[in-house]
């Protein structure tokens, strides 16, 4: 992990964005108004034709993206994660879900790390709210390089996909050689000590906390799940087997996230008591991202001193 090198996901999404619309003219993109945080305005830069603002009116935006798939395009949907999942999942439901048309969702500033613009604009309800839709793929993806795969692969399925993108830069964990597959995640590691299952932003943390634990002699592995659903089955029953203790980290609530759809597994596959760290059940507040991570718990300091004491 180059923790030297930070890059916020919303940008690699961006720049990739950009390359993809420049090899596949299907490719469409529409934003709510906040193409500069989003960062689409660097497609809208090369491709004004195919750019279209919608305004601060996402519900017609979810509607307007499911009419241009149902005529062939790809539509790329843009906006803050609370505004996508929160104030269109009617419109995703009814318009996009049921009849599981090609729209890819690629909403930012996701989860507590939006920082200062506090509980009303950090989303942490939206992977519980997506991964219960039918049809609906949901991605979460931890840095620059793995980003980049995500907006390309995504462009390639035929149906609805949900990616959660950050608005924090955060290091960059893999090289450009590593390979992604949709629905198989990535074991870090072969500690047997424990597992940390970890999504998006917390991965670096987790990755962080392991090496904390390294010095107290605790051996851990870290599992990135950037698929939420469908997700890795066989790798969460193979670490159940092969790991003590098992732990989930997430920038979300506890309540139907990332922990929530770990634990469905091993109820069902591989029963193993999961110590589930995220956002209690509770909204967020005000502050810097980093002291939010720290004030929530899911920073590398307290991931690694939860292992410990579990």
């Amino acid at each position: 992990m180059n923790t030297e090198l930070k890059i916020a996901t919303r940008q690699s999404y961006g720049e990739e964005l950009e390359k993809l619309g420049k090899e596949n003219e299907k490719i469409v993109v529409l934003d709510a108004d906040l193409s500069s945080a989003t960062k689409t305005n660097i497609f809208a830069k090369s491709f004004p034709e195919r750019f279209f603002d919608m305004g601060i009116a996402e519900q017609n935006m979810m509607s307007t993206a499911a009419g241009m798939a149902t005529c062939g395009d790809i539509p790329y949907v843009s906006t803050f994660a609370v505004f996508a999942a929160g104030r269109a999942y009617d419109q995703i439901r009814n318009s996009i879900c049921y009849p599981n048309l090609n729209v890819k969702i690629c909403a930012t500033h996701a989860g507590v790390t939006v920082g200062e613009d506090g509980a009303t604009h950090q989303m942490i309800e939206d992977i519980s709210l997506m991964r219960t839709l039918p049809n609906m793929k949901v991605m979460c993806t931890s840095d620059d390089i793995q980003t980049r795969w995500a907006i390309r692969e995504i462009a390639k399925i035929d149906g609805p996909v949900y990616l959660r993108l950050c608005r924090l830069a955060s290091p960059v964990i893999y090289n450009e050689n590593q390979k992604f597959e949709i629905g198989k995640a990535i074991q870090i590691g072969e500690g047997t000590d424990a597992t940390i299952f970890a999504t998006g932003i917390t991965v670096s943390e987790a990755l962080k906390a392991k090496e904390l634990l390294k010095n107290d002699g605790i051996d851990v592995r870290v599992v990135d799940i950037h698929t939420i659903k469908p997700i890795d089955k066989e790798l969460i029953i193979k670490c159940a087997r092969e790991t003590r203790k098992l732990f989930s980290v997430e920038d979300h609530n506890i309540i139907g996230g990332l922990g929530s759809a770990i634990a469905e597994v091993l109820t069902e596959e591989e029963p193993k008591k999961l110590k589930r760290i995220g956002i209690p059940d509770t909204f967020g507040k005000s502050g810097k991202a980093m002291e939010l991570m720290q004030y929530f718990g899911i920073n590398a300091e307290n991931i690694a001193k939860t292992i410990k004491e579990g």
